[in-house]
């Protein structure tokens, strides 16, 4: 388990973790995915003496904390007001970039992965934290496979259009999940919420970067539309 000194955040917790152990409080643990949320609510849990709960919902976790007061809850979501609970947010690797390098190594050497690490593992944006860091070296290690570059973007809108932007925005947001997801199209497809059926359409319109699949230049009816009242217009314009 990673210790919590490592975690994201705990330059600025940290010197109160002992006072944060002492009260007699329930405490909800926040953060975003894989930002070591559950591993901080089982070690504050463990060393309260204390049950503690991983909420899926911010009413679940309400229910969980008020039948078990000094319990710790474990939660993506905020605290709800009213409860009788102290609120520890953990924030993104983004938030505190300084904790990276020891938290590859930390994990590197949980996985049993060698060094040297190519440069790429450690390097930001990293969506999924810790999580995300842990499947680098995992996929580094088995497969060789190393983050491939963040797209250029967010897209700049040039056109006015909604169509025009929507489907530039598609196609920023398919590959940017591709290349986060090495490729795997599943888990493409649960990173932007969508279908497998939907991904392939999507894939088919915009290309696999990854894979080095082209484009089939299929257009959503919405911009063939556009793109046909365009051309009208310019026809009516030339007579």
């Amino acid at each position: 388990m990673i210790p919590l000194s490592l975690l994201p955040g705990f330059g600025r917790w940290g010197a109160h973790l002992e006072a944060l152990l002492a009260r007699p409080e329930g405490l909800w643990v926040q953060g975003p995915a894989g930002s070591g949320v559950s591993t901080t609510a089982a070690e504050f849990a463990r060393r309260r003496g204390t049950a503690w709960t991983e909420a899926g919902t911010a009413e679940e976790g309400a229910a969980w904390a008020a039948a078990h007061p000094g319990g710790v809850v474990a939660a993506r979501h905020p605290m709800p007001p009213g409860l009788a609970c102290l609120e520890l947010r953990l924030p993104a690797l983004e938030e505190d970039p300084a904790c990276l390098p020891a938290l590859v190594m930390a994990l590197a050497v949980e996985e049993d992965v060698p060094a040297p690490w190519p440069p790429a593992l450690g390097l930001l944006p990293c969506p999924g934290n810790l999580r995300e860091l842990r499947n680098r070296l995992l996929r580094w290690k088995l497969l060789g496979q190393v983050p491939g570059p963040e797209p250029a973007g967010p897209p700049h809108f040039e056109a006015e259009d909604l169509a025009t932007n929507l489907h530039d925005l598609e196609r920023y947001l398919l590959h940017r999940a591709l290349r986060r997801a090495y490729g795997n199209r599943a888990e493409a497809a649960v990173r932007l919420g969508v279908s497998r059926r939907q991904l392939y359409l999507l894939i088919r319109r915009h290309g696999d970067p990854v894979r080095g699949e082209p484009a089939a230049g299929d257009l959503p009816q919405r911009l063939r539309k556009r793109r046909s009242a365009q051309n009208s217009s310019l026809d009516t314009d030339t007579r």
